[in-house]
């Protein structure tokens, strides 16, 4: 596919300066890094992909190329630092001297704000998942004995955040200690939520040039997505090495690549093929959120977060071709 040259040719020149500037180990580890973000965040393609189709190949190529900075500098550096900054009370200039002068310290300060990145990101995201199912418009249903009666209450306005608020407050009783941050977190997630969805619903207004706002509401909607996705990547990252530039260099290729499967699902249609595909990005999502949720109160392993989206994703894709055989037959 033509989309996923210019990603391995990055990916390509990255490696090689990840090895001139490190040896054997850099590249390993940035190989290991990208691989990692690539194969663990195809949940994110497939529903970065629904919300891409909206958009006309002209704000496609711009979520292509233009997020490129965004998703590498912009989600696995520049707001890691602010969100430390924050939650330590630090500048954000000496956290950003911190994290390249003292990675190690900087990993302390990033996994110290673990609470406030799992209750923004699980908040997003369950909202995210949430607000797909709770829809009396949906005529599609995979798991049938679950979704059709979530779209029955789907008629409730704003269902999905009264669960989430509702759930939000349960996790701040919880751990009193951490009651603020959970609460100030998990709003500005909600808020963030609300206020780009809205825009892009408002936005959806056809003119003899294309959708005019929709296109740049759309385009941040599917970087705070991503940002949603990938901030406890970027902590989990630090498990693997404390070493920042390879941190960035990995996941910035697993950045990439999921961008560019992003494109490729939309251009040849994968989700009109595979009707249930959605359906699993969905829950998988519902997982990750859940299992950010849970990680505020014990340590859940990163491989199992993993597991459980692919899980979701290779079981949605084998239920579609299964109907398709059917429907062929």
């Amino acid at each position: 596919m033509k989309v996923l040259i210019f990603p391995a040719i990055i990916s390509g020149v990255v490696l090689i300066v990840a090895f001139i500037w490190g040896g054997l180990n850099a590249l390993f580890l940035v190989a290991l890094l990208a691989i990692l973000e690539t194969t663990l965040s195809f949940d994110n393609a497939v529903v970065n992909a629904k919300v891409l189709a909206r958009m006309d190949e002209r704000w496609q190529r711009r979520f292509l190329v233009w997020g490129i900075p965004v998703a590498v500098f912009g989600t696995r550096f520049v707001l890691p630092i602010l969100i430390v900054a924050a939650a330590a009370g630090l500048s954000p200039i000496f956290v950003t001297i911190l994290a390249f002068t003292d990675s190690v310290q900087y990993g302390t300060y990033l996994a110290g704000a673990h609470v406030a990145i799992a209750s923004f990101g699980s908040v997003f995201l369950l909202l995210v998942s949430l607000k797909y199912f709770f829809n009396d418009r949906k005529t599609v249903h995979w798991i049938t004995m679950i979704e059709k009666h979530m779209s029955r209450w789907g008629g409730i306005e704003a269902i999905e955040i009264a669960i989430v608020l509702v759930v939000l407050l349960a996790c701040a009783f919880l751990l009193p200690a951490e009651a603020a941050t959970i609460l100030i977190s998990g709003l500005i997630g909600a808020i963030l939520f609300i206020v780009i969805e809205g825009i892009a619903q408002s936005f959806q207004v056809e003119t003899s040039t294309g959708i005019v706002g929709a296109g740049l509401a759309l385009f941040v909607y599917l970087n705070v997505l991503d940002s949603a996705f990938s901030l406890d990547g970027v902590v989990g990252a630090f498990a693997i090495t404390s070493n920042l530039p390879v941190i960035i260099a990995g996941l910035g290729i697993g950045a990439i690549f999921v961008r560019a499967f992003t494109v490729a699902l939309v251009r040849a249609h994968t989700l009109d093929n595979l009707p249930y595909l959605e359906h699993g990005a969905h829950y998988a999502i519902f997982g990750l959120a859940l299992s950010m949720l849970v990680g505020i109160f014990v340590h859940v392993p990163e491989a199992v977060t993993g597991l459980i989206g692919l899980v979701f994703i290779v079981f949605a894709y084998i239920s579609s071709r299964r109907t398709q055989t059917h429907s062929a037959v």
